[in-house]
């Protein structure tokens, strides 16, 4: 299964690399697109329980990194939850390790 990572800046410039265990994420995210913090969130949200389900169909378990990416998005996205105009971009999909300099 192929798996990928994202970097995303949130609303105080801060970066994050995160996991994703499928492509999907692709189908929900667009490198250089901005969202709005609840709407990245809701998205997030569907693209790794999707990313999850497959690795459970394949291996018989649900992806714990998948999950637990979720929740660490989810916590992060909680110390904006009082700005009403945070934004959330998600800046490029990394696929492989020579992604991860750049």
């Amino acid at each position: 299964m192929p798996e990928m990572r994202f970097v995303v800046r949130w609303p105080d410039g801060a970066r994050d690399t995160c996991y994703s265990p499928s492509l999907v994420i692709k189908d929900y995210l667009r490198e250089d697109q901005t969202y709005a913090l609840a709407d990245f969130v809701a998205r997030s949200r569907e693209a790794l329980m999707i990313a999850s389900d497959r690795v459970k169909a394949k291996y018989g378990h649900a992806c714990s990194l998948a999950l637990g990416q979720f929740a660490e998005i989810e916590c992060l996205a909680g110390r904006f939850a009082d700005e009403p105009d945070a934004q959330v971009t998600c800046e490029r999909f990394l696929f492989d390790e020579r992604d991860l300099s750049r």
